[in-house]
């Protein structure tokens, strides 16, 4: 029997192993398997990744959602249909379910094992904005906090070889008028769940939906492997736009995100492992891609990390952080690696963020970065400030170490960094190397272990933190 997960037992656990790395992969050792490769130090992992994530392959059948009574119109639920144009596949041992040129109105949809949901050019999946057609409630997580809520609009657990491709359209529908006006009300909410989590409530008694204000997903996989998202169309998005949970072998290729409500992230794995990341565009009301493994004490209990993680030949356009870790992080963030990717627009705050503090806490090591082209940032181009938020209140201790920035062009930023350590926890082995910003302030550095190599800012040669001051 598990021990209660009390507060109690949460500030215990903050003390010990509870916050470490997994076994052989402690806090300040650099994986094995990362040796130097063309790129520089650690990028011998990537290939390693590139091997382990694979995406799934589809027997040649395919069940077209007309046959099942969907109909074209914008206005016809075709959910029924959909649901058994899926059950049809994955009964029959997998194939594509395909929705064809026109436009299906829709509410959940739940993959299933072996199903490739296809969305044609000139389709559109006009998901509903009544938040009863996401009911009933399912496993999900809110901000890093397991729960029973509504379901994400595109929505598989426990699954193995599932995709979402196509050319076409996915249209949450989301309005300051529907979801986007929860972002208000959902607040009691959030503390509500969090109290919770803190009191060791059983996650099955955690039950949002119906009478809430928590908004879902728009793609969730939890605990599934073997996962595809190929070239759709995500808009109008409720909250975050794609958050694979626990899942493995990921590949995310030519996506494009168009939704701007407040916390639309574009994509977010969760305690997930290899995941690729790969030639995606990003127009999003938040984060292009976080980086997260849970929150507080929940994330301390469930203690799954995100790992291996490869990012490339990426478009980041709007909003927050392009490439962001955190805030929930309290499981840990492990070798990611970042290449080839334009970065910046007017509306683009920073490059790398890295968001923690003592009540988040958690780890992020081994990150990577490499030829990225940025042109313009209206906050700093890397900013991990363990200050942020609520600050250094918390039992928690986060960690940062080993961070490197290479063949970085820096266009225009407001500064080339925001970085605050802890005195008992500074940001450790920081580097830049073959980088040249240009910025149009002084940079903010606190208990932070920085390093140069050929790095100018503004013309001039780095060679000493001080000169950023």
């Amino acid at each position: 029997m598990h021990e209660p997960f009390t507060r109690k037992n949460f500030l215990r656990l903050t003390a010990g192993a509870a916050l470490a790395p997994a076994a052989g992969a402690a806090l300040g050792a650099v994986p094995a398997a990362a040796a130097d490769g063309p790129s520089g130090p650690g990028w011998g992992q990537v290939g390693d990744i590139l091997r382990r994530t694979q995406p799934p392959h589809f027997p040649a059948r395919d069940f077209p959602i007309t046959r099942y009574g969907a109909i074209a119109d914008g206005g016809t639920d075709a959910t029924a249909a959909i649901r058994t144009a899926i059950e049809a596949c994955h009964r029959a041992g997998g194939g594509r379910v395909v929705v064809p040129a026109g436009t299906f109105l829709t509410g959940a949809i739940h993959l299933r094992s072996n199903v490739n949901l296809h969305v044609s050019e000139g389709a559109t999946l006009l998901f509903s904005a009544d938040p009863a057609q996401y009911l009933p409630v399912v496993l999900t997580r809110f901000e890093g906090v397991e729960c029973m809520n509504y379901s994400p609009l595109i929505y598989a657990r426990d699954c193995e070889n599932i995709a979402v491709t196509g050319t076409g359209t996915l249209d949450g529908q989301a309005t300051w008028e529907t979801w986007w006006s929860w972002v208000g009300p959902s607040s009691n909410d959030a503390k509500a769940l969090h109290a919770m989590a803190e009191d060791g409530v059983p996650v099955e008694d955690r039950v949002f939906g119906t009478g809430h204000f928590l908004r879902a997903a728009f793609i969730e996989t939890y605990s599934c492997r073997n996962v595809l998202i190929d070239g759709v169309k995500i808009v109008r998005s409720p909250f975050w736009e794609i958050h694979p949970v626990r899942s493995r072998n990921i590949t995310v290729r030519g996506v494009h995100i168009d939704s701007r409500g407040p916390n639309n992230d574009g994509i977010d794995p969760e305690c997930s492992q290899y995941v690729v990341i790969r030639g995606c565009t990003f127009d999003c009301g938040d984060d292009c891609i976080a980086i997260k493994s849970g929150r507080g004490t929940d994330g301390l209990r469930v203690n799954v990390p995100s790992e291996n993680i490869l990012i490339e030949d990426c478009t980041m356009n709007v909003r927050y952080g392009a490439i962001t870790i955190g805030s929930e992080m309290t499981g840990g963030v492990r070798n990611v690696f970042v290449r080839n990717c334009t970065i910046g627009s007017p509306n683009l705050y920073f490059g790398l963020y890295i968001k923690t503090n003592s009540v988040r806490g958690g780890y992020a090591e081994n990150i990577y970065l490499n030829n990225l082209r940025i042109s313009n940032l209206t906050k700093e181009v890397a900013s991990c400030d363990f200050y942020r938020s609520e600050g250094d209140i918390g039992p928690l201790t986060p960690r940062v170490r080993n961070v490197e920035l290479r063949n970085v062009t820096v266009d225009h930023a407001r500064g080339a960094f925001f970085a605050q350590g802890y005195p008992r926890s500074p940001i450790q082995d920081f580097r830049l190397i073959d980088c040249d910003f240009t910025v149009d302030r002084a940079s903010t550095i606190r208990d932070v272990d920085l390093s140069f190599q050929n790095f100018t800012v503004n013309g001039q040669l780095i060679t000493d933190p001080a000169q950023l001051l």
